[in-house]
């Protein structure tokens, strides 16, 4: 028998739910109710400022921001493992990028501290050009 993704309650599924709903609404909350105070993350975004180690609350709800200004997007869970520390999830990111069709194959690593998210790393499946003005 086989289990979907949703049927799966982990500590990865409740943090990519509040992740998605982050990105896709711009509603944070939920995300940041779950990470630890030195919460820290890496995005692969190739602009000035975005692409080192990112670290606090509120430069999440920057990354947010930014990425609703340029992206109308629905993301798809795939794949979700998880072991006691990191939790990984597999999903496809659709919808428009600057006005344009878009389509990619990301995968988000989150880093567990007890039930909570110390940091997170996305990987990107393709480059990511098209966050450049048109």
């Amino acid at each position: 028998m086989q289990k979907s993704v949703d049927s799966v309650s982990t500590r990865t599924t409740e943090s990519f739910e509040a992740f998605k709903q982050a990105l896709e609404t711009g509603h944070t909350a939920d995300f940041l109710d779950k990470v630890t105070d030195g919460f820290h993350f890496f995005v692969p975004l190739p602009l000035d400022g975005w692409d080192h180690k990112q670290q606090g609350k509120e430069r999440f709800e920057e990354l947010v921001r930014f990425e609703r200004s340029v992206f109308q997007m629905q993301l798809i869970p795939l794949v979700l493992i998880e072991n006691a520390d990191h939790g990984m999830v597999v999903f496809r990111s659709e919808g428009l990028l600057n006005g344009r069709s878009y389509s990619n194959e990301l995968a988000i690593v989150f880093e567990f501290e007890g039930e909570r998210i110390a940091s997170f790393r996305e990987y990107v499946g393709m480059p990511l050009k098209n966050y450049e003005a048109p």
